[in-house]
């Protein structure tokens, strides 16, 4: 049986898409060109992508693998202390291979197709479908889906083959990290240098990631393999340091990517997300986060789409939604970028601005923006002076201890956990006095589940909608006249059906 998605590459943006479409129950197929050989590039996960990962009851499973707690983040190191702004914002330090393997395992009870060794090599798409020409270890053969979505990374081949043109900084750098055993005993600092930046991040006794970042130098071919003298000769180049390995590294990886962004996320039936739709300079742990964040967005509405339910126009929102987001992410890379080369003129600048990161309005307004806690999709909103609407409409709705009434039990649960089906959600919150709202959402109960609830003191809000991604669509401080929520409905989740009418 063909596929109706078909989703290149297997890093946690593509695996978290896999899980959504899967969950909503579409066929899907994963292909990832290369074998799993261990290593990850990414280590930190922000706390949105951990509430995402909530939302879907992920969170616990990789919290109980013990990722290490990483009391602040950074712009352009220059260090910010989240400790002091809230308990929410907090990046764990976690392998990225270790969160692929709870995605992938996930994504197979629900019967996603993993297919490790296949490479996209060529796509054409009418506008009926697409065909994906693919290259595996038997040879090559071809698929065809309702949608391909490019998962594939900066340098990917979908985004070529399908013609997204791309805006941004064409400046590369030249990046090398690794993971290693060092030599006890031997001192070197990490920071930013003339040369570019040296980071060491510690995995466990002895064992640390370095990594490098230059400016101005011209990385080796790509096909040449990274080696751990390239590792030890660019650290030398940066911070001075002779570090002496015990063992070889575990993992190499070479990156210089520059910030772009694509123009559009959609091509007709082809569509990007995570780093494939905007790499940029490395920043914080911004890319996978990212990426988490688009497939969350992506995943529901393409699902709506393949089932033939979705409202028109529910598929753009995806551009519409995550462009901005994209764009501020590339924008604050690229002056983190710029803040570091050439340092012999950043100097005075770097003072100042790390005076004004000790403020905590300023480290909250750079944290929130790295770590992506301040987005809120302003097409939700509508027209109209965003001041007027609810200020939780358009925002990711923050978890909080649920006691629900329509069961006719007092057991307490959370917000999150009404979530994992990934559904839409109409969440009452009248304490069952009222009821209007829930009335008035009954010919949608076949994709929105309706919870009924005692208040909640630290919502101000009597009645909430909540899309599938957990962002809230309607809210409102009166229980008896819900106006607007057969709109949202409708605009969110498509014409109603009587059929669906419960009672």
């Amino acid at each position: 049986m063909s596929p109706t998605v078909v989703i290149a590459g297997a890093g946690p943006t593509g695996l978290m898409l896999a899980h959504e479409l899967a969950l909503a129950g579409v066929r899907t197929v994963v292909l990832e060109r290369s074998v799993r050989t261990g290593g990850s590039r990414a280590l930190g996960f922000h706390a949105r992508s951990l509430e995402a990962f909530d939302l879907r009851g992920l969170g616990d499973p990789i919290r109980a693998e013990n990722p290490m707690p990483w009391p602040r983040t950074h712009f352009a190191f220059l260090w910010l202390d989240v400790e002091a702004l809230d308990s929410r914002e907090f990046i764990l330090v976690h392998p990225q291979e270790k969160v692929e393997a709870q995605l992938a395992a996930r994504g197979a009870e629900l019967g996603v197709d993993l297919r490790r060794g296949h490479e996209v090599v060529s796509l054409a798409q009418t506008s009926d479908a697409v065909t994906v020409g693919v290259r595996g270890p038997d040879g090559t053969y071809e698929l065809s889906a309702d949608y391909l979505v490019g998962c594939d990374g900066g340098r990917g081949p979908v985004a070529g083959l399908a013609g997204f043109t791309f805006t941004g900084a064409q400046e590369r750098h030249y990046g090398i990290m690794g993971d290693v055993e060092v030599v006890e005993g031997q001192e070197f600092a990490a920071g930013v240098y003339p040369g570019g930046l040296f980071g060491a991040i510690p995995l466990g006794p002895n064992i640390l990631r370095l990594m490098t970042t230059e400016f101005g130098v011209e990385p080796p071919d790509d096909a040449e393999p990274v080696t751990s003298e390239e590792l030890r000769a660019s650290v030398r180049r940066v911070a001075g340091a002779d570090i002496k390995f015990a063992s070889e590294p575990t993992w190499l990886h070479r990156f210089d990517n520059a910030t772009r962004q694509a123009e559009h996320y959609r091509v007709g039936r082809v569509l990007l997300a995570g780093d494939a739709a905007h790499p940029h300079f490395p920043s914080g742990a911004q890319g996978v986060n990212l990426g988490i964040q688009d497939a969350m967005n992506l995943g529901w509405k393409l699902a709506a789409v393949a089932d033939g339910r979705a409202p028109e126009g529910l598929l753009d929102t995806y551009h519409a939604e995550r462009h901005p987001v994209g764009r501020r992410a590339c924008l604050n890379a690229e002056a983190q970028a710029s803040l570091y080369h050439p340092i012999d003129r950043m100097g005075a600048l770097r003072d100042f601005l790390g005076e004004m990161v000790a403020l905590p309005s300023v480290a909250r307004h750079l944290n929130d923006m790295v770590t992506g806690l301040d987005t809120r999709y302003d097409d939700i909103l509508g027209d109209g002076d965003p001041d007027d609407h609810h200020p939780l409409l358009g925002r990711l709705i923050a978890d909080a201890e649920l006691t629900p009434v329509a069961t006719g039990t007092s057991t307490a649960t959370r917000i999150t956990h009404t979530l994992h089906a990934g559904r839409g959600v109409l969440l009452d919150l009248t304490g069952g006095t009222s009821g209007t709202a829930a009335e008035a959402a009954r010919h949608w109960t076949d994709r929105v589940n309706i919870v009924e609830a005692h208040p909640i003191p630290d919502i101000d809000a009597s009645a909430l909608l909540l899309r599938p991604d957990g962002y809230v669509a309607w809210a409102s401080t009166t229980p008896d006249t819900p106006n607007g929520l057969a709109n949202a409905l409708t605009t969110w989740f498509g014409t109603p059906t009587p059929a669906a009418a419960v009672g």
